[in-house]
């Protein structure tokens, strides 16, 4: 999540695929707000979820669209495949692409997730994990948001972990 900076202006980058080619609908905004949720704590990865108000209504349109939230309270049963976009490290040395970067990943249970030898306990009935072999999200994908089926089911957390380590699940 942002932290609050004095005089700091933030803003958010909408419709785009890459952050250096021109592209007609990429667009800045300005922040007006942030909404950090009531729950949410820096010591663990309950509530990790952060709205932010822009100063004016986002232009949709083909590159720029409402993504629909889960509107019923129900867990993704494991093995649904997901997708996942970011602008987080694609390295461990740390590398941060140009373009967006797209991965496919599939749930897994929250037994699973919660083995002792993945996140002993950590993951909560309001939290799911997807398999991180080889193909993971990673430091500066936190906030995007996990689509299984065209609903947003889930938000990458900003847990810290050794990404595509598939010991250390992901976290939504």
């Amino acid at each position: 999540c942002l932290s609050s900076r004095d005089g700091k202006v933030f803003q958010v980058l909408l419709g785009a695929h890459s952050l250096t080619e021109p592209e007609p609908h990429k667009r800045l905004y300005r922040v007006r707000a942030q909404i950090p949720h009531p729950g949410s704590n820096i010591h663990n990865n309950k509530d990790d979820l952060l709205l932010l108000q822009l100063e004016e209504e986002a232009e949709l349109n083909e590159h720029v669209r409402v993504l629909p939230f889960q509107r019923e309270d129900r867990d993704v049963a494991p093995g649904t495949v997901c997708d996942v976009a970011g602008w987080g490290t694609i390295s461990h040395s740390g590398h941060r692409p140009d373009k967006l970067y797209q991965v496919e990943r599939p749930v897994i249970s929250r037994d699973v997730c919660n083995h002792r030898t993945r996140h002993d306990n950590t993951i909560t009935e309001r939290m799911m994990c997807t398999d991180s072999r080889r193909k993971d999200t990673c430091k500066g994908d936190s906030g995007g948001p996990l689509v299984c089926g065209g609903v947003a089911e889930g938000v990458v957390t900003a847990g810290s972990r050794v990404c595509g380590n598939y010991k250390k699940p992901a976290i939504y």
